[in-house]
């Protein structure tokens, strides 16, 4: 595994000069209604499904065949006026157990019209419950569910503790916050809460920052865009979307301390999260146009840390000094720029451990012609081995939106998903002159990541223009499924369908207020491994994932020496479990030692 090839660069935590003209050549890098319930699935007949190709097959795709009907629509101004900037970047996917079933739900969310006055009549949000066979139906009643705004994303969290799973959804205008009343219905509270931001909202996370037991918000933003400064760009005398940077107004992202009533309050200025760097360095406006993030504790003090990923300027780490207090380190880290001092057109993110050495690495994905940026955590720094880990030249074909950094075939090694989609075409073609294919990486032993197929896992290539992805198990079968939302077209449900899967086991990591703990790590001993990961709600792109911590076991059938390490800084151990099950966990369950 990596640990056999770490290096001990520390010199990769120095200061970096960057001048102008690292941007400069950044930029010019980057212009290179209910349903019947479904007939019985036939696998061999779905889109994706074995049919008589040799290609390995990984995924099926059943979104139609399982009851999701949805459709998703950009403004589709297209040759009828100008190329509307807001419309290359949605729509968004949530994976949560809405009805408290036991099973995943699906929320699939709708871009739809930019024209604010006719909003009345443009699609809305659908929201789908799951039957607990892995089919769906839409929601008779979804009421405020169906937000018509031109939408975004939704991150789902239990923000009052009460049991439920609420959403929040993000919107290019205000913003909305979804209470669940318990049953999968919802009352609109966002104006109340103190969370209805309007502006252009991408990616946004339910996560305790301060320990206090209960969730805040961390709420992305992108551009400060609105129709009136739309411009006319052109790629090789082609008519295509603008960069963000044409905009020259990036947005600064908020933080909403959570004040235990069911409000929140605006913390950005006093929690440093208006600053680029911290106390200690020279300090100037954050305003950063971000699309990705994803929260873990990354420097191992027992405080969860924040990265954003952002847009054609460098990336933000936000290292929590405790008291809601931050300091954006990404600089100090070495994850600001990559590794040739590049700032990349980021857009989904990722952490995992894949060295097996318990502290969480970190993953970026960009634009076609920019590699991946895989960055291993040394501990207090970061180091860029994307290409050693076989990323530096495969990524960088397409431009990826959603990622998933899972284990798809339970061999105890996490794989890697694509979601691809171009946001610029250098000549017209088709009728989806963005579209791409997905791609699957597997990574071996050795610890390299290598292509599985040519066709992303499924039989037959798929191509679309792909944005959000969520992971989650939908039919509670063992194996990890996709649910990928396609700009101006249906959906992927990607069955997982790997042949000769391993073992696995599943953590139900549920804190003292009755919710899952966003953050916590899960480690066990299977076999001669010792494996580690997190409840990861908020990653990928424009995504809410299953709450529940998935572990491939390989041949093992036994998971051992079970440790939480809780956001509430608690640590306990529980008993060995067999394999072929989802465990909950609850805090104060366990023992103090192993």
């Amino acid at each position: 595994m990596l640990n056999s090839v770490k290096t001990n660069r520390a010199e990769d935590c120095r200061q970096r000069s960057r001048p102008l003209w690292v941007t400069i050549v950044a930029i010019a890098c980057l212009g290179l209604v209910a349903c019947d319930r479904p007939a019985p699935v036939n696998e061999s007949a779905a889109v994706g499904g074995a049919g008589d190709s040799s290609e390995p097959v990984w995924f099926v795709e059943q979104a139609a065949a399982r009851g999701i009907r949805f459709q998703h629509q950009s403004s589709g101004k297209g040759a009828d006026g100008p190329l509307m900037f807001p419309d290359i970047v949605g729509g968004g996917v949530t994976l949560a157990d809405i009805d408290g079933d036991g099973d995943l739900d699906a929320y699939l969310v709708q871009s739809g019209v930019l024209d604010e006055t006719a909003r009345a009549d443009a699609p809305a949000n659908q929201l789908y419950f799951n039957r607990g066979d892995g089919t769906f139906e839409l929601a008779a009643a979804p009421g405020p569910a169906a937000d018509r705004g031109y939408g975004m994303s939704a991150a789902a969290g239990d923000y009052d503790n009460d049991g439920d799973v609420d959403l929040y959804v993000t919107n290019l205008g205000p913003n909305r916050l979804l209470r669940n009343n318990g049953q999968g219905q919802f009352e609109e509270v966002s104006a109340v809460a103190g969370v209805d931001h309007d502006g252009f909202g991408t990616a946004a996370a339910f996560v305790d920052l301060d320990r206090d037991g209960d969730l805040d918000l961390f709420l992305v933003n992108y551009v400060d865009w609105d129709p009136s400064i739309e411009k006319d760009c052109f790629m090789g005398g082609v008519r295509t979307y603008c960069l963000p940077t044409n905009y020259a107004s990036p947005g600064m992202d908020v933080l909403y301390r959570n004040n235990g009533d069911g409000s929140f309050t605006d913390i950005t200025r006093q929690a440093g999260i208006d600053l680029a760097y911290g106390r200690h360095a020279a300090q100037f406006r954050a305003s950063r146009p971000g699309l990705g993030i994803v929260s873990a504790d990354f420097n191992q003090d027992g405080l969860l840390d924040i990265f954003v990923a952002n847009d054609l300027m460098v990336d933000q780490l936000w290292i929590n000094q405790g008291d809601l207090r931050f300091e954006d380190q990404a600089n100090l880290w070495g994850c600001d720029l990559d590794e040739h001092g590049i700032a990349k057109g980021g857009m989904g993110v990722g952490a995992g451990d894949i060295d097996g050495d318990a502290d969480m690495d970190l993953l970026v994905v960009n634009a076609m012609s920019q590699t991946d940026s895989f960055y291993r955590n040394e501990g207090h720094y970061f180091t860029d081995i994307t290409s050693m880990i076989g990323l530096g030249t495969l990524s960088r074909r397409y431009t990826r939106f959603g990622v998933a950094l899972q284990d798809f075939d339970n061999d105890g090694l996490l794989d890697l998903y694509h979601a691809n989609g171009a946001i610029a075409t250098f000549e017209p073609r088709g009728d989806d002159p963005y579209a791409e294919p997905n791609v699957l990486y597997r990574l071996t032993s050795e610890g390299r990541f290598e292509v599985v197929g040519s066709s992303g896992g499924t039989a037959t290539s798929l191509l679309h223009t792909s944005r959000g992805l969520a992971w989650g198990d939908v039919d509670n079968d063992g194996g990890l499924d996709l649910l990928i939302v396609n700009r101006d077209a249906a959906p992927y449900l990607l069955m997982n369908r790997v042949p000769a899967r391993g073992g696995w086991i599943r953590f139900d990591v549920v804190n003292r207020h009755g919710r899952s703990d966003h953050g916590a790590v899960v480690s066990l001993v299977a076999g001669n491994s010792t494996l580690h990961r997190s409840v990861q709600v908020a990653a990928s792109y424009l995504a809410s994932n299953d709450p529940r911590v998935h572990f491939g076991l390989g041949e093992s059938r036994q998971a051992l020496e079970v440790r939480v390490a809780w956001v509430s800084g608690r640590v306990e151990w529980f008993g060995r479990f067999d394999a072929g099950q989802t465990v909950v966990l609850n805090e104060g369950t366990g023992k103090s030692s192993p």
